[in-house]
């Protein structure tokens, strides 16, 4: 057999696991990984080898029969042998479009339980642009942030966020008290931190404040630059509540009032139509859509 047809040494333990368990969460629990990463290993090696491994009941079929004793055997070798026994397997790279903010506070925290998830896939990360949807590259897989108006794309939303105004404590102590950040006087009064991810009109209409979108002040389109401006001192920011966790965590940024709005605006990932039909991508996302519940 050619070394680049052989079988990912995880995709092979999962096999011999849930052949001998019976059970793909049994199979999961020894391997310390998921069921749905035991799943997707079962599914990667039938698409490597061109045929189905088990039947309904995790019985191998007459195929998976026929194979298991070879299988045994190599491992079984394998573990006579000294020293590291990983090199040389094969990879599988997803190339990942993500939106900055949502990457440093929601995806990277989460990351390292993937990559033990799934040591065989190689990630490649870039930075898509929120609503404009821009990117360098080509990617396999996008963490989209808009309206989930995606034509030619399969998508499913990942992350919904509330909305309250935030700005730092002396910006607060110099120009406060904000009692509630809920009227017209209120927000005359604050220096608005402008952004079109997340515009002030959301914040007026749920509040009856009859006031035009703000036309002068400082702008970005990040959200982490939102923050950073307000925490700085540049004014009152309207933070999404998930994302801007970290802020308020270090206090950093304080909240002007109790009240939250629901964000127009979601996260969805996004892909070509098939693109789900790799495993690799199909993993990601059961991944994904698990870690963020």
């Amino acid at each position: 057999m050619a070394a680049s047809r052989i079988p990912p040494i995880q995709c092979l333990l999962a096999f011999e696991a849930v052949a001998r368990l019976r059970s793909v969460s049994l199979a999961a629990e020894e391997l310390s990984v998921t069921p749905s990463a035991v799943s997707h290993r079962i599914r990667q090696l039938e698409t490597q080898l061109g045929f189905k491994l088990f039947a309904r009941d995790f019985t191998p079929s007459d195929d998976g029969q026929r194979y298991l004793p070879s299988v045994r055997q190599g491992l079984k070798a394998l573990q006579q042998i000294p020293g590291p026994g990983g090199a040389g397997l094969q990879s599988a790279r997803l190339r990942l479009a993500v939106t900055p903010t949502f990457s440093r506070q929601i995806l990277l925290p989460r990351l390292a339980l993937f990559r033990h998830a799934y040591p065989e896939i190689e990630l490649v990360m870039q930075v898509a642009i929120p609503l404009t949807n821009t990117k360098s590259e080509d990617a396999d897989l996008e963490i989209r942030y808009g309206t989930g108006d995606y034509p030619g794309l399969e998508y499913r939303r990942i992350l919904s966020d509330e909305l309250t105004p935030v700005c730092s404590p002396e910006y607060l102590h110099e120009f406060g008290p904000f009692d509630g950040f809920d009227s017209a006087e209120d927000i005359r009064r604050a220096r608005l931190i402008r952004s079109p991810l997340d515009p002030w009109s959301t914040w007026f209409e749920a509040h009856g404040i009859h006031l035009d979108e703000p036309r002068t002040g400082a702008q970005f389109n990040d959200v982490g630059l939102v923050l950073d401006a307000a925490a700085a001192g540049f004014g009152v920011a309207l933070m999404r509540m998930k994302l801007g966790l970290t802020w308020l965590d270090s206090g950093r940024l304080l909240r002007l009032s109790p009240r939250t709005v629901p964000s127009p605006f979601h996260h969805y990932l996004c892909w070509k139509p098939g693109a789900m039909e790799r495993w690799e991508c199909a993993a990601f996302g059961d991944w994904l859509f698990k870690a963020l519940g």
